[in-house]
């Protein structure tokens, strides 16, 4: 039996390279036609979304890495007592790690130059280089991305682009006919035809995921991508497929324009994505009750669709509305639900703060309940990114000087403190932080990742270890908000 492999459909790898160019095409007014009931030219949809469709090189330049030594199998053999300055496991080594380059695709979606394309390609990205149809070069900035939805929103400064025209993905049938547009395995501007297989579609690869489910071909380099309709309109961005080879001998999966409609308006707003949150976990109705019966159990939960309520979050939305497990949710707003995916595409539209309200199935019986959605911090406030600028304080990695006197091997040293967190928690100018949550900061990236990620949390707070300039101690802890 063939091995299943799910697979980003561009793959970031070293050395990779592109040498073909793509034609220059026009995108000339065209007509809508209609679809069903009669034989679809698709050369329609290819004329008009062709343009709009983007290749983006990826670069990250070589960097200096600190590696722990792992055991040399061989190396007690000839150096048992370490007489040649052999090193022990558990040491630190720098390393010098490769330039590496990819290729990925992003689709325009408006003239003044905002291109949407998947988190996977541009994360980690030192150079983002976008070329369009007809040739022309242009440098990328990051505008924002979101490893959830596996979607980026990436802008060069240009104008009077071919801008796609979005539709709602709601709207697609199974069985439509679709196109996927990209770059893939070098080569450019590249079509693919096929039909809507399914839709959402999950594959248990990212934190939210609906996909719209496509037999057109899907390959690596392809990610990024525009799925369109007979029409050349968008409705989805082609993220993964799945291959027992790795190639186009399966179906691609895309993100639905619902999906990426809210998270290119969230990271425009806000610089992160407003997630509303109903607080449960758990799995299909139809996967619970087969769990059941292999364990030799009958269950009737009074119905045989909806989402199966495992786990109620403590202070969450549902728990608020007084679900509890074991209930079935079965719609939601008066959509029907009969899986996690489905329930996943409606949440991603909404907003901390927004209400729904959700029908479900306790012992048999139907009832009815309104939910205030929450953030990841368990309220309804905008979650804002956090960076370093709100501690208030410059900040350098210790010397050489200061690592023999204090005896550390790194550190970050507090420079001017101004008004901001660290001021109002009392760190103070020349203290050298060395921990932060438990995590060892050795650079200013590391501090501005453990930033971001505790400014999400439930309880957003540094505890900060580290030692004064006098060798004594110290231990802060910060609030992140007010």
């Amino acid at each position: 039996m063939n091995k299943k492999f799910v697979l980003s459909a561009c793959l970031i790898a070293a050395t990779m390279s592109v040498s073909m160019k793509a034609n220059t095409l026009s995108a000339p007014a065209l007509p809508t036609i209609p679809v069903a009931g009669q034989a679809v030219d698709l050369t329609v949809a290819a004329e008009k979304a062709l343009p709009c469709v983007v290749h983006i090189k990826y670069l990250q330049n070589s960097k200096v890495r600190e590696v722990e030594v792992q055991n040399d199998p061989f190396g007690d053999m000839f150096d048992p007592f370490g007489f040649f300055g052999g090193r022990q496991q558990g040491q630190k080594r720098k390393v010098q790690t490769p330039k590496r380059e990819g290729a990925g695709s992003g689709v325009i979606i408006s003239k003044d130059g905002y291109i949407v394309t998947n988190n996977h390609v541009v994360d980690g990205a030192d150079e983002l280089t976008v070329t369009l149809s007809d040739n022309r070069e242009f440098s990328a900035r990051i505008i924002g991305t979101d490893k959830a939805t596996d979607l980026a929103l990436i802008k060069i400064n240009a104008s009077n682009l071919p801008a796609i025209t979005v539709i709602s993905s709601d709207d697609i049938k199974i069985g439509e006919w679709v196109l996927a547009i990209g770059h893939p395995l070098n080569l450019r501007a590249t079509v693919t035809a096929g039909i809507v297989s399914a839709k959402a579609r999950s594959l248990g690869a990212n934190g939210v995921e609906a996909f719209i489910q496509t037999d057109a071909a899907i390959n690596q380099g392809n990610s990024g991508g525009a799925l369109v309709n007979a029409r050349g309109e968008l409705i989805g961005i082609n993220a993964m497929l799945t291959s027992p080879t790795g190639t186009n001998i399966g179906y691609g999966f895309a993100i639905p324009t619902t999906i990426m409609n809210k998270v290119v308006a969230d990271l425009k707003q806000y610089g992160n994505v407003q997630r509303g949150l109903i607080g449960v976990s758990g799995q299909d109705v139809r996967s619970y009750i087969d769990m059941q019966k292999e364990e030799g159990k009958e269950v009737d939960l009074g119905t045989n669709e909806g989402i199966y309520i495992a786990k109620v979050q403590e202070d969450g939305a549902s728990a608020d509305a007084g679900i509890q497990e074991g209930d079935v949710l079965t719609s939601i707003d008066g959509h029907k639900i009969t899986k996690m995916a489905e329930l996943q595409e409606y949440l991603a539209k909404k907003r901390p703060g927004d209400k729904v309200v959700v029908t479900y199935v306790r012992k048999k019986a139907k009832k009815t309940a309104t939910l205030t959605l929450k953030n990841e911090q368990g309220n309804t406030k905008v979650v804002k990114d956090k960076d370093l600028d709100i501690l208030g304080a410059n900040f350098r990695s210790v010397n050489e000087n200061e690592k023999k006197e204090l005896d550390i091997t790194y550190g970050l040293k507090v420079g001017k403190v101004n008004s901001g967190k660290f001021k109002e928690a009392g760190v103070p100018m020349g203290f050298i932080i060395q921990k932060v949550n438990d995590e060892s900061v050795k650079t200013i990236e590391d501090l501005n990742r453990i930033v971001k990620e505790s400014g999400k949390s439930k309880s957003p707070v540094l505890y900060i270890q580290g030692i004064y300039p006098t060798g004594k101690k110290g231990y802060f802890a910060v609030p992140l908000e007010d």
